[in-house]
């Protein structure tokens, strides 16, 4: 049974890691990705547009799926070698998330919807998943014709 997770980072980073095929989350370290499993889906949340910085963002920035690799471990530069983990990235529009919170179970106690937000790494519910991922899409999910799509069959759109 696949699980549903959000990720947190900053946009910035969340593009790198989208343009390179992979995820991190929490500055690096290994035991929250390695919680996650081949076929997972991964949406990542910024809250801001760039790490450290103040230009609020609040917005999911990347929708996909953990490929079939294990995490791993890259050089940065030397003293810094994060964990990596690869990922099938959706091409997928940067969504507010305000318009979302009514309607999401994570962000339900509105007086303070950001908490979990903070964890780095955490699972949410299929529907929520599923909610997101379609206003990322722009419209419902909907069954990929494996005949005529480039995308590996085990990275469907189907939540």
């Amino acid at each position: 049974m696949c699980r549903n997770w959000i990720a947190v980072a900053s946009a910035n980073h969340v593009r790198i890691g989208r343009e390179a095929g992979f995820m991190q989350v929490c500055h690096g370290k290994a035991a929250p990705l390695k919680r996650s499993a081949p076929g997972d889906r991964v949406i990542y949340y910024s809250p801001t547009e760039t790490f450290g910085g103040k230009d609020r963002l609040q917005a999911f920035t990347a929708v996909g799926v953990v490929k079939e690799t294990e995490a791993y471990q890259v050089e940065v530069h030397p003293g810094f070698h994060p964990w990596r983990r690869d990922v099938f990235w959706w091409q997928a529009m940067e969504t507010p998330i305000r318009p979302l919170l009514d309607r999401l179970s994570f962000t339900s106690d509105r007086a303070s919807w950001g908490y979990r937000l903070r964890f780095g790494l955490f699972e949410i519910t299929g529907d929520d998943a599923e909610l997101i991922a379609e206003a990322m899409l722009g419209g419902p999910l909907m069954h990929i014709d494996r005949a005529h799509s480039a995308v590996p069959a085990q990275y469907n759109l189907a939540l």
